[in-house]
């Protein structure tokens, strides 16, 4: 199994939207890097869920993947944000997952805590100029964080 983190901006997407849908396709991510960290992903791996661009900026809760890398759709609808006109179905560009709701935390685990804890030296979100919105994470520090969250 392995451990990811998906951010996302709660006014676009929050993890209360996601409880409230239980599934999603995981579209519009237009980064290559992240994009085959997507590639990457297998059914069963558990995601955090980081709120972005927000106050406060952290992690609200749990996620899990529950579908093989697909052809992210968005790429090939004219009328939506993420059309990629060079994308063809024979080629696509743009791949997502699906995720499905697992669990909010009583109290989110700020950015801000997570760059002092010791426990979570060396996680991406915490280096300078993480921009990235789908990152891997340890296992140890997947489980740092999510204790911290249940607490």
């Amino acid at each position: 199994m392995n451990y990811w983190l998906f951010k996302s901006e709660p006014s676009a997407y929050s993890i209360d939207d996601l409880k409230r849908d239980k599934k999603i396709a995981w579209e519009g991510v237009r980064n290559y890097q992240a994009r085959n960290f997507m590639k990457e992903m297998r059914v069963g791996d558990l995601a955090l869920f980081y709120h972005s661009s927000a106050d406060p900026m952290g992690v609200f809760g749990v996620a899990k993947i529950v579908a093989a890398p697909h052809p992210d759709e968005s790429q090939f609808n004219k009328k939506d944000s993420h059309y990629d006109p060079k994308a063809t179905r024979e080629k696509p560009i743009w791949y997502c997952v699906d995720v499905a709701f697992v669990e909010k935390f009583k109290e989110p685990i700020l950015l801000g805590a997570i760059k002092n804890d010791p426990a979570l030296r060396g996680i991406m979100l915490a280096a300078p100029g993480s921009r990235l919105s789908v990152q891997p994470v340890s296992e140890k520090h997947f489980e740092v964080i999510r204790t911290a969250g249940r607490s």
